[in-house]
């Protein structure tokens, strides 16, 4: 039975639905979860491969044990000897307080890394009050190419020290073109007391 629209208020016959794959074209699957609890580093050690062309991290009320702290992150490629690959980066921030109005966008210069091989960060000075957490989204592209470097973007929002609302805008690539398989999460100092981050594949399957 054909399906009936109207387009420019003309009635068209649809004949056939898009198929299954076709759907699938910018879905998530969910791959890992990954669950703090008191935890130094929550990492992702498996499922990143050519599966898909990029994968997305999700994070949920991410708590830090130290206030003030940086939430951060780095990679390990194929063969790697640890979350250590060369990075840079670019990272904007805006923030309001909710005291007096303060607000601010601004580049941080001095939150970037420039062929850095440390954790960078992601976003800044976490409040460890009870009620507070950091959310966002982290996407890495192709981390399976042998190719090109691997970019990634993201956007975090959270309540820092002082009671600022701080949304934070990180973006950058590694600089290496070995495959990327694995990624680790911690704050700047103490630990990851409590919140989860979920890992997708994004897109359809490669074939």
């Amino acid at each position: 039975m054909a399906i009936r629209t109207a387009v420019n208020r003309a009635l068209t016959a649809i004949t056939a639905l898009p198929t299954a794959a076709a759907l699938t074209d910018g879905n998530l699957t969910l791959l890992t979860t990954a669950t703090a609890s008191s935890s130094a580093t929550l990492d992702f050690t498996s499922n990143i491969n050519s599966t898909y062309n990029s994968y997305l991290f999700k994070f949920i009320n991410l708590h830090p044990s130290a206030d003030g702290a940086e939430l951060m992150f780095q990679a390990n490629a194929v063969g790697g000897s640890g979350f250590n690959e060369t990075v840079t980066t670019t990272f904007f921030l805006a923030l309001h307080n909710e005291a007096d109005g303060t607000t601010n966008l601004v580049y941080e210069g001095d939150h970037d890394s420039a062929q850095g091989t440390a954790y960078t960060e992601l976003h800044g000075q976490n409040s460890s009050d009870a009620d507070h957490g950091c959310n966002g989204s982290l996407t890495l592209f192709n981390p399976s190419s042998t190719t090109f470097v691997k970019h990634f973007f993201g956007r975090f929002s959270g309540t820092s020290s002082g009671d600022f609302e701080r949304d934070d805008f990180p973006a950058g690539y590694f600089n290496t073109a070995a495959a990327i398989d694995e990624i680790s999460f911690k704050f700047s100092s103490g630990n990851i007391d409590s919140g989860t981050i979920k890992m997708y594949g994004v897109g359809p399957k490669q074939s």
